[in-house]
């Protein structure tokens, strides 16, 4: 029984579901939001579903050369896209729906609190991780889609960017294992994260140093008969106090930057939560290597593959601006929202000429944003060179994101400043654009 036949039963659900939706019948009789319940519902069962029958029907087996997920080749032309695919569109739908009625519901609450474990149960039932799994090792996934990746990072992050670095840390994990991880260490570590139960796993490369360099990280690893002895100290670790994989980055010496699959249970790891202004749902952690004895096989790109550090990096920012988008998204949203019915001397404020001007240049800037980021996001998955695109897109998202949130909270007035509105959370949110590295690689 071959995996393409086991994906079919999801891919004719879910173009079946697509029909009903956009059915004029169901515009016509009033049916849509049914419908779209249907849509989500029927997402969600057909994830679990082929999970299920994969689970029982096809064991875990080591990778041929042909099994890894595919990456497109350079086109002839430098053309920039933004037509996204029926199956794109479809999950944005059901994302943007999850972020609106379960994201954005919770985030106030979990701000100053742990996230309950029914959320990433509900999470793993729409199959974020499952996607990035080659279909070899019971997966879903068959094309490396950065910008799949990053759109999934913007809808999920207008509920709130905190509970989308949760939500996405593993698939995080999981993509960088297929960019970078042999055919043996996908087949090894990936298989867990096409079960019923959501993988606490993230990505460590952050450090507490005040000028921190992602390109020489004080964290060393150092060769020895059995492997690799790591030591250092990692920051703004996501779930790191839960997770049970952990990829940290540290210095090879004669190598550079490497990337080394720690398992948990490994001696002389500690990791403790961090408090930060903001981001407290993404359960950021302090995390510390001992003389950590870490095998020979964890080390990515040792065997078959090639591991580029600036491209990991590359890929890892176009992740932080996908999240930017749609926390900035949120805020303008609600503030011509807000600006629409908030009444002062007898009309609404945005009447007022520095009002309107100010949430006009947000949108203005909002969209260079979201140009720069698809941009980028379109040329990594073309197979092109995106250096240049990813700068220009984590320069415009770090300072851009931070004034889009600064008006944000001005045009409010003092309603900004309290938290019966979600504008100062979005506001502290977007302030770590500028300085978050590594957390969600695309």
């Amino acid at each position: 029984m071959s995996n393409n036949y086991l994906m079919k039963p999801m891919s004719m659900a879910l173009e079946m579901l697509g029909r009903i939706s956009s059915s004029d019948h169901v515009n016509r009789w009033k049916l849509r939001e049914p419908a779209l319940n249907l849509v989500y519902q029927g997402l969600r069962q057909s994830v679990r579903v082929g999970k299920l029958v994969q689970s029982r029907y096809l064991a875990p087996r080591p990778l041929h050369h042909d099994e890894t997920l595919k990456k497109n080749s350079p086109p002839k032309n430098d053309r920039f896209d933004l037509t996204l695919t029926r199956e794109q569109q479809m999950v944005r739908d059901e994302l943007l729906k999850f972020a609106k009625q379960v994201i954005r519901p919770m985030s106030r609450d979990v701000d100053s609190g742990d996230v309950r474990s029914e959320f990433f149960s509900q999470v793993n039932e729409l199959g974020l991780a499952i996607s990035g799994v080659p279909e070899a090792i019971k997966g879903a996934g068959t094309l490396r889609s950065p910008v799949s990746n990053m759109l999934m990072a913007e809808d999920l992050a207008y509920g709130d960017m905190s509970l989308a670095i949760a939500a996405l840390a593993p698939l995080g994990f999981v993509n960088t294992m297929t960019e970078f991880g042999s055919r043996d260490q996908q087949a090894r570590y990936l298989p867990p994260f096409t079960g019923e139960e959501f993988v606490y796993a993230s990505l460590a490369l952050m450090e507490p140093e005040a000028r921190f360099n992602v390109n020489k990280l004080k964290t060393l690893a150092v060769p020895t008969n059995a492997g690799f002895r790591l030591n250092g100290v990692k920051c703004l670790v996501p779930l790191g106090t839960q997770s049970k994989l952990i990829i940290v980055f540290a210095e090879l010496a004669d190598h550079g930057p490497r990337g080394f699959i720690l398992e948990r249970h490994y001696p002389g790891i500690t990791i403790e939560k961090e408090l930060n202004m903001g981001l407290s749902a993404a359960g950021m952690s302090r995390m510390r290597m001992t003389d950590v004895e870490v095998p020979a096989f964890a080390v990515l790109g040792e065997q078959e593959v090639h591991y580029s550090h600036q491209r990991m990096i590359d890929l890892a920012r176009i992740g932080i601006c996908g999240l930017s988008l749609g926390t900035c998204q949120a805020a303008l949203d609600f503030v011509i929202k807000y600006a629409n019915e908030r009444i002062a001397f007898g009309e609404p404020i945005s009447n007022r000429q520095a009002v309107a001007f100010m949430i006009a240049d947000m949108a203005i800037e909002l969209e260079s944003m979201r140009m720069l980021t698809y941009r980028a996001a379109g040329r990594a998955e073309q197979g092109l060179p995106f250096h240049r695109e990813t700068y220009l897109a984590q320069l415009m998202c770090a300072q851009r994101a931070m004034q889009i949130g600064t008006d944000a909270v001005q045009i409010l007035g003092g309603h900004g400043f309290v938290c019966e509105y979600p504008v100062e959370l979005w506001y502290r949110q977007l302030r770590a654009v500028g300085i978050l590295e590594g957390t969600f690689v695309v």
